[in-house]
């Protein structure tokens, strides 16, 4: 798939611009602060709906301006789509497809995958397991809708079992049959997340070590660990075993919604030992094995958004890195770069054909 023009309006910083797109490599150069990232971010909307920058769509509606609209025209396969996103300030935000409009936003998840490659994804080995869940997540859902059902269902469920408990301390009684009652469906939708999560982990290892051999060329052994409580227990004896531990906290203390990823080379955890160097080419692999699996599982190549990546790596990578997406015809490619003549040269050296476009 590939989107072959964009125009926004009042979206972000950019009040009124259009793009028509080549169907390999698309570069916007500029300086900082011109808007080349949200750009891309217009782009990300187009796939998931949502903003990677984690702004609220509010946020995105340019200042003194009513709404935002976001529209393409997508080639799949034999024929044209036009996706639409219109978000009024006072209302809600509509996500349309050839006009008609999605009940939910998670019936267009999986038609335009992406995978964003950007300096904000330092924090997946930084942060908390939160970060690193949510990317599991939205790895897996761009591929399987029906995992992503369970996710929203399991959620709901472990919010209303959450709010019970509070309940319950805030008016100082207990009622374990009511609790129990959420027992059933958080264990069912959780142990299907759960497989899949495990699943999918552990076929995208071996994609993620091919991947960092040829950007690092060194020696080292990574691999991506799933944890999860649900490693050494069922659902069900979590839930019973933590019940009195989630009546004081009035929380659910036990469960798929703390799972994490470790990120380890050689046995000992990236954060601790990998090199900046090393820590930014596993995170590159990490990326490029995503992309594998949402081809090899959907039949859809990606696009893919490389936001600064001559932040992360410099020219000659930057070169194999897109050398390399394009012999594995990995899909469309769109580069943000703040010179220009940089990415002319990185650009020529692939012989495919390409856009520039300079953002002021």
């Amino acid at each position: 798939m590939t989107i072959n023009k964009l125009s926004l309006i009042n979206f972000k910083n950019h009040s009124e611009v259009s793009f028509d797109f080549s169907p390999q490599i698309n570069c916007f150069v500029g300086n900082n602060g011109v808007g080349k990232t949200n750009i891309l971010d217009a782009l990300h909307y187009l796939s998931v709906g949502k903003s990677f920058l984690g702004n609220s769509d509010l946020n995105n509606i340019k200042s003194g301006e009513d709404f935002f609209t976001i529209e393409s025209e997508i080639q799949n396969e034999e024929k044209e789509d036009i996706i639409k996103i219109l978000h009024p300030r006072e209302s809600k935000k509509i996500i349309k497809k050839n006009d008609k409009t999605y009940d939910r936003l998670a019936d267009h998840i999986g038609y335009l995958p992406s995978v964003m490659i950007s300096p904000y994804d330092s924090n997946l080995i930084s942060d908390s397991g939160e970060s690193r869940r949510k990317f599991l997540d939205a790895m897996i859902s761009q591929t399987d809708s029906v995992y992503l059902f369970d996710l929203i269902q399991y959620q709901k469920t472990i919010q209303q079992r959450n709010a019970l408990l509070k309940n319950f301390a805030k008016n100082r009684y207990f009622d374990k049959d009511s609790l129990e009652i959420y027992d059933d469906p958080i264990s069912n939708f959780g142990t299907r997340i759960f497989e899949k999560r495990k699943e999918f982990v552990e076929k995208l290892n071996p994609i993620v070590q091919h991947y960092y051999d040829i950007i690092s060329g060194g020696k080292e052994k990574v691999s991506v660990v799933y944890e999860s409580h649900l490693s050494d227990n069922t659902f069900q004896e979590l839930l019973s075993n933590s019940i009195d531990k989630d009546r004081v906290l009035t929380y659910t203390s036990k469960g798929i919604h703390k799972d994490d990823l470790i990120f380890e080379m050689n046995g000992n955890l990236i954060k601790k030992i990998g090199s900046q160097g090393q820590q930014k080419s596993f995170l590159v692999s990490l990326k490029l094995a995503q992309i594998n699996r949402i081809k090899e599982l959907t039949g859809k190549s990606p696009i893919l958004l490389l936001d600064d990546i001559f932040d992360k790596l410099d020219d000659t990578r930057v070169s194999q890195l897109i050398e390399l997406v394009n012999k594995e015809n990995f899909g469309q490619i769109f580069i943000t770069d703040t010179h220009k003549e940089r990415t002319e040269n990185v650009v020529r050296r692939i012989h495919e054909e390409s856009k520039i476009f300079e953002i002021s």
